[in-house]
Order: structure tokens, then C-alpha cells, then sequence
């Protein structure tokens, strides 16, 4: 009874589709995230020979054959990189990207990551800094006394002394650029990794060609559409309710008779 077999898989299909769904929900208020979406494909076909049969039509023969499926299996989880909502939070060191690319952090290992997600701050040195303290690249030092810091769109980080009249360039912001966004690797904490399928970074400056732009005193909230999530968690769950009736029928059909 290959049912059993067809409706387990069925069943451990929807189980990482429910997973991969609650995993889009609680990440709902996550800063930069992007939602994913469950990829699946059919198993291998039994091919069952049978005979070609002649047509009614003189010299014409209808195909035979009988193609019998094994059931389904994860293919992939697919990252989906669009551009979520842009919230205002007036503070001067909260960035957002309006378009492609990711900002670059150094990790403790001197490896380069890439984020979307814009929460910056300094640390005691004045350097630009995720919450985890990894250092934004290229590295902007804001000088001590500042009183005001601009980053316009193009990612040049103005800053203004006490008793200044005019603003002194810190440096410019470069994000990066990917031939494959869906590509990069998750390492948590709203951070990804290159990789082959990714395709080597593209750095340059925001508002070039090919480039987002860089907003300032914005957060980019996830693209998680959270009724679209709970619709596709209802499907999810009727799907799994009918390949364990189909369980429960096969196993009925295979119990030896009682009468």
C-alpha cells in the first residue's frame, strides 16, 4: 500500500511548510527581515508499461503507459528580497536602503556580512556599529564634540562640531550588491554570508547606478504580510489534516476483515 508511504511525506512536507510559515510570523517585527517561501517538487514516477492502443483514426496510435508518483519533498526554502515598509524613528544613526543592497559588517572573525537591517550606533571609539558591536564598513569614525550628523542619500556622513559653520565630511557609506540576492546564506542576527550561488559583492556607494539609496532616521520593517502568512498556515493545516485521513483510510483497507 504505497498510500502510506505517499500521505508520510505529504505530512512531513507541510510539517516544514507550518515551520517555515511560524518562522515568518515571529520574525513579523524583525528589523530587515525577509520572508521566506516553501519550495516543493514531486518524487520519482513507476513507469507501468502497457501496450499502445490504435486510434479510430486510420494510422494513429494512442501512447500508452502508466506513470505512478512516490509521493513529495522539500526542495528548497526561498528567501523573497522586496523591499518591506520604511518606519521613521528620528534617530541619526538608524538607516534604511530604498532599493538593492545590504550594508557590510566586519564579524569578529574579520569575515565580511551583510544586513538590511539599519539599527546602527557608536561605539566607544565613535565608529559605526551594529547592536552586536560589529563594525560597519568602510569604517566612519564620527569625531568626539559632534553635534550633528547628517548621511544624506548618496551615504556621505556629514557631521557638524560646536562652534562650526560648516559640516565636515566623515567619510561615505558603501553598500553592496549581489547578481543573485536569494543566494546568500543566513547566519542569524539579520545577517547573511556570500556565497557561490550568490554571486561575489558588488560594492560601490548608495545612489549609483544599480544601487538603493540610503535614508536616514528610517527603519526598514520585514516584508512578512501577515495575512497572507495565516492563510498559507490554514492551507498548511488542511493539507496535513487530509494526508493523515489518507493514513487513516489506508490503514483501515490493509486491517484484516472481521466478519
Amino acid at each position: 500500500m504505497e498510500a502510506l508511504h505517499i500521505a508520510a511525506s505529504g505530512m512531513v512536507a507541510q510539517q516544514h511548510n507550518t515551520e517555515v510559515v511560524a518562522n515568518n510570523l515571529a520574525n513579523m517585527n524583525t528589523s530587515g527581515y525577509q520572508r521566506r517561501r516553501t519550495e516543493f517538487h514531486d518524487l520519482l514516477y513507476n513507469q507501468i508499461a502497457r501496450k499502445d492502443s490504435i486510434s479510430s483514426k486510420a494510422g494513429e496510435v494512442v501512447p500508452g503507459g502508466v506513470q505512478h508518483g512516490h509521493g513529495v519533498r522539500l526542495a528548497s526554502i526561498y528567501r523573497i528580497a522586496e523591499q518591506g515598509n520604511l518606519q521613521s524613528t528620528d534617530n541619526a544613526f538608524d538607516l534604511a536602503i530604498q532599493g538593492r543592497g545590504y550594508f557590510q559588517v566586519v564579524l569578529p572573525n574579520g569575515d565580511i556580512a551583510y544586513t538590511r537591517g539599519g539599527a546602527f550606533q557608536l561605539n566607544g571609539q565613535g565608529q559605526m556599529v551594529t547592536h552586536d558591536g560589529f563594525t560597519v564598513q568602510p569604517g566612519i569614525l564620527i569625531p568626539p564634540g559632534a553635534v550633528d550628523v547628517t548621511i544624506n542619500a548618496t551615504g556621505d556622513v556629514l557631521v557638524k562640531q560646536d562652534g562650526a559653520t560648516v559640516p565636515t565630511n566623515a567619510g561615505t557609506m558603501q553598500i553592496a550588491t549581489f547578481p543573485n540576492e536569494a543566494g546568500l546564506i543566513a547566519l542569524g542576527d539579520n545577517l547573511f554570508r556570500e556565497s557561490r550561488a550568490s554571486g561575489p559583492a558588488n560594492a560601490g556607494p548608495p545612489g549609483a547606478a544599480g544601487f538603493g539609496s540610503v535614508l536616514q532616521g528610517f527603519i526598514e520593517t520585514s516584508n512578512v504580510d501577515p495575512v497572507t502568512e495565516i492563510a498559507a498556515l490554514i492551507a498548511a493545516q488542511r493539507a496535513y489534516e487530509m494526508n493523515s485521513k489518507v493514513i487513516q483510510t489506508a490503514d483501515q483497507m490493509l486491517a484484516p476483515s472481521r466478519s
